[in-house]
């Protein structure tokens, strides 16, 4: 796998994120070294569900108001269903997603995690994928939909499953290798 280790990632959620698809991709890059925030509207423990199930609980590090991507080397979202439908309606949310986009840094969506791409208006012309009830939407919002496990278009990372996850975070990780220099020794 790529090295990661100086590389900083932020994931949003909030209640009802999909608990592998933040926890896995989280544990993950922290295993591999690099430093992973949550942010979520607030400090309170957000709640995750194993599909329609109750999950684990994770504290978010910071508030979304919090954020300063500046600090940060990639963004990931993960799905969901009612994790990126909350965060869709929060303005602050959509600005981060456009703010990574428009520093061309990695963004990264699995799932339902797409809506967001979706709401910041970042989809047109773009290859994705995602859960295929989120195909039609994206499609009307200008994306060239495809049904692979993960789709990489540039900056931006698309996965359709949680049995897509271990495609997803091979392609985070060498889509923020690349764009994050290793530094002198």
């Amino acid at each position: 796998m790529t090295d990661i280790a100086n590389a900083r990632f932020l994931i949003i959620s909030t209640d009802g994120f999909e608990q592998s698809e933040l926890f896995e991709p989280r544990d993950q890059l922290i295993a591999a070294g690099a430093k992973v925030d949550v942010a979520s509207p607030e400090r309170k423990p957000i709640q995750g569900m194993k599909h329609d199930e109750k999950g684990a609980t994770i504290t978010p590090d910071l508030t979304l108001d919090e954020v300063d991507g500046s600090r940060y080397d990639a963004l990931i979202i993960p799905g969901g269903v009612a994790n990126p439908d909350a965060l869709r309606l929060n303005e602050t949310a959509v600005n981060i997603v456009r703010d990574f986009f428009d520093a061309e840094k990695p963004v990264a969506a699995i799932c339902h995690g797409p809506w967001m791409l979706i709401e910041a208006d970042v989809v047109e012309d773009r290859r994705v994928t995602s859960w295929p009830s989120l195909r039609t939407d994206l499609e009307n919002a200008g994306g060239i939909v495809e049904d692979e496990e993960v789709v990489v278009d540039g900056n931006l990372i698309t996965s359709r499953k949680p049995g897509d996850i271990p495609a997803f975070i091979a392609a985070i990780r060498a889509a923020v290798a690349e764009a994050v220099p290793v530094p002198a020794a």
